[in-house]
């Protein structure tokens, strides 16, 4: 039986995708303002087509998530007042805290790409 992905959920996908892509754009290119602020954007709308408006607003209103959400809102912060690299650890730290209970379904669906798959398990094993 094959899963459909909704359109919705493609273009969270896209969002999600080029939300990194212009992120490490920003990162690579010294810590460009501009390209780290449009990638955090595009992240954010991203998770929020991705999960739902309401299961994002409950993920970052969640009290067990107030560190990550604060810590990734103020990284938001720190980037738009250009203060690029502040923001980004703090941002990084945000994300950690806030999706750390989503790694271990990450890891089975990485394990699951043909070819990245079996990297990760020879590097990893």
């Amino acid at each position: 039986m094959a899963y459909e992905i909704s359109e919705q959920k493609k273009v969270g996908i896209g969002l999600v995708g080029f939300g990194i892509l212009f992120s490490f754009l920003g990162i690579i290119l010294f810590f460009d303002r501009g390209l780290l602020a449009l990638g955090n954007i595009l992240w954010l709308a991203g998770v929020a087509l991705l999960l739902g408006w309401r299961s994002t607003l409950q993920l970052f209103t969640d009290r067990r998530n107030y560190k990550g959400s604060v810590s990734f809102l103020l990284g938001m912060f720190l980037i738009f007042v250009r203060w690029p690299i502040a923001g980004i650890i703090t941002e990084f730290y945000g994300c950690v805290f806030l999706f750390g209970g989503f790694w271990p379904s990450i890891k089975v669906f990485l394990y699951q790409i043909p070819l990245l798959g079996w990297l990760l398990q020879y590097i990893l094993h």
